[in-house]
Parts: structure tokens; C-alpha cells; sequence
């Protein structure tokens, strides 16, 4: 497909897609759902979920829409006697761990979906203060819904660079076809139940992203 050219799948019936295969999941998955948010609130020791601001697709005006992304808490509030959280590894507990290998976490993200906020593929949702990071080229990954699987999750997922990784969804952005998606689909099924990429190589998530530096940027301009 040409780069920036939209087709008729990317504009319409994706949508359309997302929200009648993420209603028909929740309804499968509802037993699901009640086992986590029971089990959840005992082993977090109160709210079961994970709520937090993430930027979505541009608006007409070129402007991240911000949304609330909902999943499954994998991590206590344990904090130190100054009141600070604990470290992220520190807090991971063995409930959390397993919502993380087997990617339970995630299926709240199917609310953010039928809302709208979210597809089911296209480029993770990252955190806001990344915003101002961004090379113009990065953030082309907001042209299009945030997704809760994506090119770059298959590809890699944790265990791959920040600059590996927007370049993968950017490639998606110029990409998208039915074919695409549905091949996507089936490969997160595979890493789901392989357990590959869940972690980088020295953090139990991903190191927080500061920027790429100058040299890359204008090495990959």
C-alpha cells in the first residue's frame, strides 16, 4: 500500500471488526473476568485493576487523544517507609507473574476497544510523558488506534529496542491490510503460549524510554 494512502479495510470495516470480535471475547471470556477481579482484589489487596492515561489516535488537529486504559493489576502498592513505591521487581508478585506469562493482564483492554479507544492491532499504548520524546517519524504510530497486540509485540515484543520497535509500528501504520492483521493475531496467539518477550534483558517490563539520541536520529533520517 502506498505510505499514508488509507484503504477501505484500515478506514472502516476494521473498526467494525474490533468491536464485534471484542464484544463476542468479553461475552466468552466473562467467567474469566470474575475469577480475576475476585482473585485480584484479594492478591493486590484491593482494587484488581490497572488504570492509567495513555495517548491514542490524532485528532483532526494533529493532537494525541488521551484515553484511560484498563488491565488487570499485576503489581502490589507496596511502598518503602519513605512512601515511595517499591521497585517494579519488588512489587511483581507470583499472581502478577502469572497474569503477565499468560497475557491475562490485557484482557481488560477489550473494554478500551468496544469504546473506541483501542483496536485490536495496531501500536501499543505507551505512556504519556513519552509524548515530548518523540521524532516526528515515532510519532506517525498515533496516526492510527493504539492496539492491544501489534506488529512489534510479534516481532520481539520487551526484549527489543525502543527505536526497533517504532520503526515496526510505523511499517504497520503504512501497512494495514486484513491479511496483516489476522497473520499479527495468530502470531500473538503463538508468543502467548511460547512466553517469549515479555521482558527486556534487564528490567521485568521495558526501561523507560528517554528519547533517541541525536546520532540516530539523523542516522535513520
Amino acid at each position: 500500500m502506498e505510505k499514508g494512502k488509507v484503504g477501505i479495510y484500515a478506514a472502516f470495516v476494521k473498526r467494525i471488526l474490533d468491536f464485534s470480535l471484542s464484544l463476542l471475547a468479553m461475552i466468552i471470556l466473562s467467567p474469566i473476568y470474575i475469577i480475576l477481579i475476585v482473585v485480584g482484589a484479594i492478591a493486590m489487596k484491593g482494587n484488581p485493576f490497572f488504570v492509567q492515561k495513555r495517548p491514542g489516535k490524532k485528532d483532526k488537529y494533529g493532537n494525541e487523544k488521551i484515553f484511560s486504559l484498563i488491565k488487570f493489576r499485576t503489581m502490589t502498592n507496596q511502598k518503602d517507609k519513605d512512601g515511595h513505591l517499591l521497585p517494579d521487581e519488588q512489587r511483581l508478585n507470583t499472581y502478577g507473574k502469572i497474569l503477565r506469562k499468560t497475557s491475562l493482564d490485557e484482557i481488560g483492554e477489550l473494554f478500551n476497544i468496544i469504546a473506541g479507544h483501542m483496536s485490536i492491532v495496531g501500536p501499543r499504548p505507551l505512556l504519556v510523558k513519552y509524548l515530548p520524546l518523540y521524532t516526528a517519524e515515532q510519532r506517525r504510530r498515533h496516526n492510527v488506534r493504539p492496539g492491544l497486540t501489534g506488529y512489534a509485540q510479534v516481532n520481539g515484543r520487551n526484549a527489543i529496542s525502543w527505536e526497533d520497535k517504532f520503526k515496526l509500528d510505523t511499517e504497520y501504520v503504512d501497512n494495514i491490510t486484513f491479511i496483516g492483521d489476522i497473520k499479527i493475531i495468530f502470531l500473538t496467539v503463538k508468543a502467548v503460549f511460547c512466553h517469549t518477550g515479555i521482558s527486556s534483558e534487564t528490567s521485568v517490563t521495558m526501561e523507560e524510554f528517554k528519547g533517541t539520541h541525536t546520532a540516530e536520529v539523523t542516522e535513520n533520517a
